[in-house]
């Protein structure tokens, strides 16, 4: 079953129409088709759009003239029909509308057609003479230059093969040319500039090949700081041997530990001068002092005062021996350490131009290593050289040694560095001729990517593989319509053996004519008419009236006779027991009360009663209908004589502006469904909008028609003899003949255009629509019962006017 039409875009009225946005119940819930669907809608407002999808799901085919529409159709077998698969969903599928009729009942739009669709109603030979018919429309004529059918097909497929091809080609060697350009031009091409790309024996296969090098996901392009690498190195020339270099050996180490040495070990405090010993300043004043003296002054030079032989005594004691080695031995460490620190000063300087291009970049790097690594060893020199002098100037105080950071691994790592890129340097002069042949492909890779965006290759290459899908398709077109034909050609001449005269159909029609309509008075007789040879034969059905063949029939006869049709049709070879899905889309057009019951009377017998859809949809512009819709039955037995129940839905077309949508429907329209409640609620919705805008501007259009049609119907009843007149509208109003007035002239000039032919040019003035509606409301609501019933009828609980 069809489950929902879950969209429907540029169709028609509907332009952007959302099934589970729109059809929802009370509850709010998604309402989905059901067993039977009931479907209301005034004219105009899209049921047959509806039904022409229905119709397309039939027929495989939509009118070309709807533009470019899209829908999508849900059923309860998870299954999806769109514009794109309306020929192969494989649903089962009947519909009457007046697609059906133009395209089956001829006659109605031309009286001298032999109304030959009917050849087909109810017996296997009818349909298989509509088959050979049908067979030799399709296969059309083959004389050249005036083919039609299948052979204009034919010769169609045949040039747009030709055409696909010819496009596919140009496009290809267009393609094909540009890349024999790159490879070989003298101008652009790679082959042409060996002393960069490395190739003078360079083709358009290897370009391919580079090609499919260059488009794999795993490859990677040069960037800019690449290329430049790359250039600079295919103009490198064999440099000659870099200077040789020998690192030093470091001694940090070794000198931290003499360090600590001299600048912990104490010195013998016998015979010493504590004054001398507590003040490291004047302790070596006086050391100093002493030199200054000895053998040179009797007398104190800063005092004036003699130097006993016993003071020289107790100076000799004091600055003994072991302090003065301790001196001594603290001025070799610093010379060593000085020694130490011009070594390392001097033992590496890094000049790029010994190195080819490629190590430049590392050099760098390791030069600014250098640097600091050079000035971390020199501060930790300084650092054991200060621990010295301070030494050095206490002499008879050991001091506290805190050993500074040992930096010579970081140096000697560096220096290792520096000698592996020398090694690599030297190996590389012997490997440059190969480096640079890579470099050279390197290069011609980026120059084969770089042109492939140049030329967009990818666009071109995707247009030609689409071309290629085209000619192909046309190519299997071709085939394809060569095959039909010939398959049709054969199925012609076994149809026309199996002809024969049977008229079961006709007699079929003529019995719903007459057993539901008594209608004795048109009839459907088959006739023969014979062709230039025995298989040429025909059996054609005509309309006879009084023995004649019928013309002139009215639009009711129409229309019956083309629902009689419809119902025998579902007799045919192809329908009969298939239980299809069924649509009818308003079959009671320009028939009256008598006639609208015996449509619904063989719609319910002949239909629902006999169980013989798998799903139906009805759809109505009018009330009276729609109240016998209501009556339809909700079962029916099956063939093993079991009571099969059916769900009922009710749906309404509601069309707003220039748009449409489809609604579950309002409880009052489906439990009440009459025209009197339908006219008073537009007539409410009018008098209680707050805001005009787009989608309740119809409601005020047809406010004139609505409110004639209320006063037609409320006036009749309340005055019988007279009908709505002036005089009944003001009793209506009451004294006020402001309302009365106001509304005979939306009646008359508005519902009519009376008298006014500029009133059909001028927008409607709906300030006077509401005023109107509003009186009506007012009057209607001292009748308060009446009143209330109304509102009730129609849904509304409360009044908001």
């Amino acid at each position: 079953m069809l489950k929902k039409i879950q969209h429907i875009k540029k169709l028609g009225v509907f332009d952007d129409f959302s099934w589970d946005s729109e059809v929802k119940n009370k509850g709010g819930a998604v309402q989905n088709f059901v067993d039977i669907n009931i479907i209301y809608g005034r004219n105009y407002s899209g049921k047959t759009t509806l039904s022409r999808i229905a119709r397309a799901l039939e027929t495989g085919d939509l009118s070309d003239k709807y533009g470019s529409p899209s829908f999508q159709l849900k059923f309860t077998d998870n299954s999806d029909v769109t514009v794109e698969t309306l020929s192969a969903h494989g649903k089962n599928v009947r519909v009457f509308n007046e697609d059906f009729i133009r395209d089956n009942l001829r006659f109605i739009t031309n009286p001298d057609d032999s109304i030959e669709p009917f050849a087909i109603l109810g017996d296997d030979n009818n349909k298989i003479e509509k088959d050979i018919e049908a067979l030799e429309a399709e296969l059309g004529s083959s004389v050249e230059g005036q083919e039609t059918g299948l052979y204009a097909e034919k010769k169609q497929a045949t040039d747009a093969y030709n055409t696909a091809l010819s496009a596919h080609n140009q496009a290809n060697d267009n393609l094909e040319k540009q890349l024999g350009d790159k490879a070989t031009n003298k101008n652009i091409g790679i082959r042409y500039k060996p002393e960069r790309f490395g190739d003078q024996n360079y083709t358009i296969i290897k370009l391919k090949a580079d090609i499919a090098t260059v488009s794999a996901p795993n490859f990677g392009l040069l960037n800019t700081e690449q290329m430049a690498e790359h250039k600079k190195l295919i103009d490198e020339k064999v440099l000659p041997a870099i200077p040789e270099f020998y690192p030093p050996k470091l001694s940090f180490l070794n000198l931290a530990q003499q360090v600590e040495t001299l600048v912990t070990k104490p010195i013998s405090e016998s015979d010493k001068i504590q004054a001398l010993v507590k003040d490291a300043v004047l302790n070596r004043w006086v050391n100093e002092g002493r030199t200054h003296h000895r053998n040179k002054h009797e007398k104190c030079a800063f005092c004036d005062n003699e130097i006993s032989a016993e003071r020289w005594a107790e100076l000799d004691k004091h600055f003994d021996e072991e302090s003065e080695l301790l001196e001594k031995s603290i001025d070799a460490l610093l010379a060593k350490i000085e020694t130490e620190k011009k070594m390392v000063h001097a033992a590496l300087t890094i000049d790029p131009s010994f190195f080819y291009s490629k190590f430049h970049s590392q050099l760098t790097a390791l030069d600014s290593s250098l640097q600091t690594a050079t000035k971390d060893y020199l501060l930790a020199l300084d650092d054991l050289a200060k621990h010295l002098k301070d030494r050095k100037g206490d002499i008879l105080n050991a001091k506290k040694y805190e050993s500074p950071a040992d930096c010579a691994e970081t140096l000697t790592k560096i220096w290792q560095e520096y000698s592996d890129l020398c090694a690599k340097s030297e190996l590389f002069s012997s490997s440059l001729v190969g480096e640079q042949a890579k470099a050279k492909a390197d290069l011609r890779l980026k120059e084969v990517a770089d042109y492939l965006l140049t030329i967009d290759y990818q666009t071109q290459l995707n247009s030609i593989e689409t071309l290629k899908q085209k000619r192909d398709e046309a190519e299997q077109a071709q085939a394809a319509i060569n095959e039909n034909i010939t398959k049709k050609q054969g199925q012609v001449a076994a149809k026309k053996r199996e002809l024969n005269d049977e008229e079961k159909g006709a007699k079929k029609v003529n019995e719903y004519l007459n057993n539901f309509f008594g209608h004795q008075f048109l009839t459907l007789e088959a006739k023969k008419y014979e062709g230039p040879t025995q298989d040429a034969k025909r059996i054609r059905f005509e309309v006879i009236r009084d023995g004649k063949k019928a013309y002139h029939l009215s639009e009711g006869e129409c229309s019956l006779l083309a629902f009689c049709y419809f119902l025998a049709k579902l007799d045919d070879v192809a329908t009969k027991d298939s239980k299809p899905i069924i649509w009818i889309d308003d079959p009671i057009s320009s028939l009256d009360g008598n006639h609208i019951f015996f449509i619904y009377t063989l719609l319910n017998a002949e239909v629902v009663e006999k169980g013989r859809f798998a799903q139906l949809f009805v759809s109505t512009h009018n009330l009276d209908f729609l109240k016998y819709l209501k009556r339809l039955k909700d079962n029916y037995l099956t063939s093993d004589g079991e009571k099969f129940k059916c769900q009922k839905a009710y749906f309404v077309v509601v069309r707003q502006d220039k748009k449409s949508t489809l609604q579950v429907m309002p409880s009052y329209l489906k439990e009440y469904v009459t025209e009197f409640n339908y006219l008073f609620h537009q007539i409410h919705k009018c008098a209680s909008i707050e805001a005009i805008d787009n989608t309740n501007y119809v409601t005020f259009y047809n406010f004139a028609n609505n409110a004639r049609k209320f006063f037609e119907i409320y006036l009749y009843y309340k005055y019988p003899d007279q009908g709505m007149t002036e005089k009944t509208l003001n009793a209506f109003f009451g004294e006020d003949r402001i309302p009365s007035v106001l509304t005979d002239r939306i009646n008359n000039e508005y519902s009519h255009l009376s008298g006014v032919f500029e009133r059909g040019a001028s927008p409607i003035e709906v300030p006077e629509m509401q005023t109107a509606a509003r009186q009506i409301i007012e009057r209607l609501r001292q009748d308060h019962e009446q009143y209330s019933s109304l509102m009730k009828s129609v849904g509304e609980h409360s009044d908001n006017i």
